[in-house]
């Protein structure tokens, strides 16, 4: 199965009003869009866009400053760690993040009853990733969640840092936005059913960086079979291949971007909001053969080593009630999502994955 390439332009240059009005005059184009964003989402957990406000040049000039910090000695990186904030601004070193398949013994029992060649490449320890947390967009200036919402850490020596995290984070927020807007409407939802319980949401931009000069060896796993706790996530495309995707009938698929594409990757809040409708996606990263190949070709071209993602993760605001929107309210799966705050939601499942300490940890 391949998974299809939405172009959002239409979508963006649409005037009216969709989710809203007289239904009859909407645009037939882009109902049908609509619907194909909302069903790819619910089959596969994850979605390929084109948007004319992302460009190649935008995601080349954020992955270039990218592989120039992950490449400064540990001992730089690490004056940018911020373990009392649960490592949700500044660097998280490798080691640190536990995959979710470690320590979720119902997961795991899952895991067990996949046919072999679905299965998940098995992780021994926690990631050997390294991470950056950006937080993109504006913040709320009352909120329960204060370390959910913290300042910005900016490394010496990289002027032009806050500009480039910013202008990519917010241009992936934009296509995040449009995204939710026709996945609302395609699900049967007001259009901006999602979108408004989005606003100064605790966004992140979360570049990993994987050194393939000391982890590139085939089957080295960088990130370990897991879901993303956040709304939707989206990512630029990498210059080393190594994603991996379950689809919802569970199977298993190594995911390629095109040129000038964005990854838009189902979490857990959408789930939460529709009930079940459509589940968090599960994938891994790992190094596959079509890495080893990226890797010496980056070696005879004398480029940098480390693999980037350029993920940003989009969040419900932390103060919102996560709960099944409008008629997924109705839905019989509705009672396993009981209405919580996304705050509390998020702290919960950061103690899981180790990035928060348990209650009564100092």
């Amino acid at each position: 199965m391949q998974i299809p390439v939405i172009d959002l332009a239409p979508y963006l240059d649409f005037d009216g009003e969709l989710g809203g009005g007289d239904k009859e005059e909407l645009d037939l184009k882009l109902k049908i869009m609509c619907s194909e964003v909302s069903r790819t989402l619910r089959e596969t957990g994850a979605l390929l866009v084109k948007d004319p406000r992302c460009t190649a040049q935008d995601n080349d000039r954020f992955l270039d400053m990218m592989e120039k910090y992950f490449e400064m000695p540990d001992e730089f990186k690490r004056r940018q760690e911020r373990p009392h904030l649960h490592y949700q601004v500044g660097v998280t070193p490798e080691g640190v993040e536990v995959p979710r398949s470690l320590v979720d013994e119902e997961m795991q029992e899952k895991l067990r009853a996949m046919p072999t060649e679905f299965q998940p490449s098995t992780p021994t320890g926690p990631d050997p990733k390294w991470r950056y947390m950006w937080r993109v967009g504006p913040r709320p200036s009352n909120t329960r969640f204060k370390e959910l919402n913290s300042e910005p850490v900016i490394p010496e020596g990289f002027p032009e840092w806050r500009d480039t995290m910013d202008s990519w984070g917010n241009k992936m927020i934009a296509a995040i936005e449009a995204v939710a807007e026709m996945a609302a409407v395609g699900f049967g939802l007001q259009k901006g059913a999602f979108t408004s319980i989005m606003k100064q949401g605790p966004h992140l931009l979360a570049p990993t960086g994987s050194d393939l000069r000391h982890h590139g060896q085939i089957g080295t796993v960088f990130a370990g079979y897991h879901y993303d706790l956040n709304f939707l996530t989206i990512h630029g495309r990498s210059r080393f291949p190594g994603l991996n995707i379950w689809l919802r009938n569970g199977q298993k698929m190594e995911v390629k971007v095109p040129v000038g594409c964005l990854l838009i990757q189902t979490g857990k809040q959408i789930e939460w909001l529709t009930a079940g409708e459509c589940i968090a996606g599960m994938h891994e990263v790992v190094v596959t053969d079509r890495t080893i190949d990226a890797i010496r070709l980056a070696s005879e071209e004398n480029r940098s080593l480390w693999r980037v993602s350029s993920t940003l993760f989009s969040h419900i605001a932390s103060d919102a009630v996560l709960k099944p929107l409008g008629h997924f309210v109705d839905s019989p799966l509705a009672s396993k999502y009981p209405p919580m705050c996304a705050g509390e939601f998020v702290e919960q499942e950061l103690s899981a994955i180790n990035l928060k300490g348990n209650k009564g940890d100092v």
